[in-house]
């Protein structure tokens, strides 16, 4: 039970570190990100990252909530806090590759 506490802890904080580098390259690149231009939302494509990100966001509340003292919680949260930063990575390849 202390490998999975200790391994969704270290999923959680590496998730927010990479957001903040992110947010702070988004600030950055402000100037160059306004010649992307836009990209089209459909309705229906968005609706798996909303549940992937209210997933993540409800698994670490209740983490949170029970101090990761419940070893499938931590699992779940460490599945969904990979796949989101993978989801993450495959967004900022894509912005990287529409800026080129």
């Amino acid at each position: 039970m202390e490998r999975s506490r200790l391994i969704a802890k270290l999923a959680v904080r590496t998730f927010l570190i990479f957001l903040l580098a992110a947010l702070s390259a988004v600030i950055i690149n402000q100037g160059k990100l306004q010649h992307v231009g836009y990209i089209n939302l459909y309705q229906w494509r968005m609706i798996f990252p909303v549940l992937l990100i209210a997933g993540f966001i409800t698994l670490l509340i209740l983490c949170t909530v029970k101090k990761y003292r419940v070893a499938d919680l931590n699992w779940l949260l460490v599945i969904n806090t990979v796949t989101l930063m993978a989801y993450g990575v495959a967004i900022s390849l894509r912005i990287a590759q529409l800026m080129h």
